[in-house]
């Protein structure tokens, strides 16, 4: 098992190392050009900054009982269909069962934003989106499967 993480733009990648570490899981960064990350563990990789360049590589990273840790919909798809256990950076498993419903949402805020509407609100980061974060992670982590 390790751990391969889209930290572009991922909050939670000081949680992760600490979580991985004590537990001696390796763990990957994944990122563009245009950030930079050393955090003494975790193996970073850096791509071009093209469209999905991170993700595409993560991706074919993936062997069955990794642990991906992403906030796109189509990488966590993807993260599945490769028999990786998959969440977000707030904690929220990902699953067969509720994959449909999540890419038919981004589906239907995409073409709202198209037409020039607003889809969702973006909400500040709270104690709370950590703390379920590290519950989720310790038990994907742990062994344990998700919803």
């Amino acid at each position: 098992m390790k751990v391969l993480v889209d930290a572009d733009a991922c909050p939670v990648k000081k949680i992760i190392v600490e979580e991985a570490r004590r537990r001696g899981i390796p763990v990957t960064m994944l990122l563009d050009t245009s950030h930079e990350l050393d955090d003494g563990y975790s193996t970073v990789i850096t791509v071009d900054k093209g469209r999905d360049s991170a993700d595409i590589r993560l991706v074919n990273l993936i062997e069955p009982g990794d642990v991906v840790v992403t906030q796109d919909y189509g990488v966590a798809a993807m993260s599945l269909g490769r028999g990786a256990k998959t969440l977000n950076q707030n904690g929220l498993i990902y699953s067969d069962k509720n994959m449909d419903r999540l890419l038919f949402e981004r589906a239907i805020g995409q073409k709202i934003r198209r037409s020039g509407g607003k889809f969702g609100k973006n909400r500040r980061r709270e104690r709370a989106d950590d703390e379920a974060f590290i519950k989720a992670f310790r038990m994907l982590l742990d062994g344990g499967q998700g919803k």
